[in-house]
C-alpha cells in the first residue's frame, strides 16, 4: 500500500523558541497539528491534521540523539543471558529489556526489542506508590557499563536525550492548555502543563527494529503495520526523537537509496486516511495520548500510529535493514484523575478518537470519569499485552 501524500508533505514544524515562549499564540499551528472534533480548521481546503507536530532547533537535542541512538545496535546484539537479567517482569516489563513480551495484534511481538527507561528519576515515586502501581513506577534497571565498553556513557547519554525531550514536551503542554482552555469553557488553566512539568513519570524507550527476513516480508508486505501494530498511545504526551536506518551487521547507518521510501512511522489523519510520516533528522516531534483526549474533552485527539517495515526486493540483497527509534512518555503521576471538562460528555471524549476500528477502543478502558491514571493504564496494557507468557 503506498502511502496517501508524500512523507511528511502535512507535517507541522514549529521553532523552539516560539514553543518555548508562553505568551506566544500558537492555536493555529496546534489545530493544523492536533485539531480534534472541535477544531475550527477542518475547511475543505486544509490538510487534515495528523496528530503529530515537529519542533526544530531545539537546544543540544541533535548532538544527544546522534550520541545515543547508535547504542541500540549494540544493545541489541547483547548475549541472550544479558538481555535476560536486565528484564524487569514485576514491572510488566516497563523496565529494562523487553523482546517478544508484547502483543500488539494475536501472537507475542519478536519484530523489535525495547529497552526502557526513566530519564528523570531512578527511583520514582514512593515505596507505596512503587508498590501500588508496579508499571507506573518501576526503578531503572541499567546495563553494566564496566562490563559492556561498547555502552560507554550509555546511562548519561539516555537521561540526557530524555530531559531534553521532556522539558520539550512541558512547553508544548502549556500551548496546548491554551488551546483547550480556548474551546471548552470552565477548561482549568495549566491542567496538562503542571501534571507534564512536574512529573517523575517519563519513560524512554529505545526500539530495536529487527531486519525482517526475505520470506517474511514477502508475505506481510501488504500490510503497513508489519513492524509495529496500529495502536494509540495511552498516556499523556509522546515525543519522538525520529529513527535510524542501519545495517544489522555491522551496524553502520545506511545511505537514502538504500532505505525502502514507504518504511517508517505513518498515523491515521484525522480524516482516517494512513499517512507516512517522516520526522525530518534535526526535529523532535510530539503526539497526543488517550489520557489528554479525555482531559480535553475531544478537542485534540489520540494519534493512531504504527510502523511500516521494508518491502521485499528493495534495496540491496545483502543488506538487512534494521531500525532504532526513541520515544519518550511524558505521563502524569498514576494517582491523577482522568476528569472530562465541566461541559463535556463521555462521549465527547470517546467518540471523538481517530481510526477506532484499528485500535482497542477508549470506553472499553476508560471506564469511569474521574478514574485514575494508573487504574487506565493498567486497563490498557490488560488490552493491548498478554502478560500469561
Amino acid at each position: 500500500m503506498s502511502c496517501s501524500t508524500p512523507p511528511s508533505a502535512h507535517l507541522v514544524v514549529v521553532d523552539f523558541e516560539d514553543i518555548s515562549d508562553a505568551s506566544k499564540d500558537l492555536t493555529a499551528e496546534l489545530e493544523r497539528a492536533f485539531g480534534g472534533h472541535l477544531s475550527s480548521s477542518s475547511s475543505s481546503d486544509a490538510a487534515s491534521p495528523l496528530g503529530i507536530i515537529a519542533i526544530r532547533n531545539i537546544p543540544n537535542f541533535v548532538e544527544a540523539k546522534n550520541a545515543f541512538l547508535p547504542m541500540a545496535h549494540a544493545l541489541a546484539h547483547l548475549s541472550p543471558e544479558y538481555h535476560k537479567a536486565l528484564e524487569d517482569p514485576t514491572s510488566f516489563y516497563n523496565a529494562g529489556w523487553s523482546h517478544g513480551k508484547e502483543k500488539l495484534g494475536d501472537e507475542p511481538d519478536f519484530a523489535k526489542a525495547s529497552y526502557y527507561f526513566n530519564p528523570l528519576t531512578d527511583v520514582p515515586g514512593t515505596q507505596d506508590e512503587r508498590e501500588k502501581y508496579p508499571a507506573s513506577y518501576p526503578c531503572n534497571k541499567w546495563p553494566n557499563e564496566d562490563d559492556l565498553p561498547q555502552l560507554k556513557d550509555f546511562k548519561q547519554s539516555a537521561q540526557k536525550l530524555g530531559k531534553i525531550m521532556h522539558q520539550t514536551v512541558a512547553h508544548v503542554a502549556k500551548h496546548i492548555d491554551a488551546m483547550a482552555a480556548k474551546k471548552v469553557v470552565g477548561y482549568r488553566k495549566d491542567l496538562l502543563f503542571d501534571a507534564m512539568k512536574h512529573t517523575e513519570k517519563a519513560k524512554g524507550r529505545l526500539l530495536y527494529y529487527y531486519p525482517i527476513d526475505k520470506d517474511q516480508a514477502a508475505t506481510t508486505q501488504a500490510k503497513e503495520d508489519n513492524w509495529i501494530g496500529w495502536h494509540n498511545d495511552s498516556g499523556f504526551l509522546t515525543s519522538l526523537a525520529g529513527d535510524l536506518f542501519l545495517d544489522d551487521e555491522t551496524g553502520q547507518p545506511l545511505s537514502s537509496d538504500q532505505i525502502d521510501p514507504e518504511a517508517g512511522l505513518y498515523v491515521t489523519n484525522r480524516s482516517g486516511e494512513s499517512i507516512h510520516v517522516k520526522i525530518p533528522d534535526d526535529c523532535m516531534a510530539v503526539q497526543i495520548g488517550e489520557c489528554v483526549q479525555i482531559l480535553t474533552g475531544g478537542v485534540v485527539v489520540a494519534t493512531p500510529h504504527c510502523v511500516r517495515g521494508p518491502r521485499a526486493g528493495f534495496g540491496a540483497s545483502d543488506v538487512k535493514v534494521a531500525r532504532i527509534s526513541c520515544p519518550c512518555f511524558i505521563d502524569s503521576k498514576p494517582s491523577f484523575p482522568l476528569t472530562l471538562p465541566e461541559v463535556c460528555t463521555s462521549e465527547n471524549a470517546c467518540q471523538a478518537g481517530i481510526g477506532r476500528d484499528k485500535v482497542p477502543l477508549l470506553e472499553e478502558r476508560w471506564v469511569e470519569n474521574g478514574m485514575t491514571f494508573g487504574s487506565f493504564l493498567q486497563k490498557s496494557f490488560e488490552k493491548y499485552y498478554d502478560w500469561s507468557s
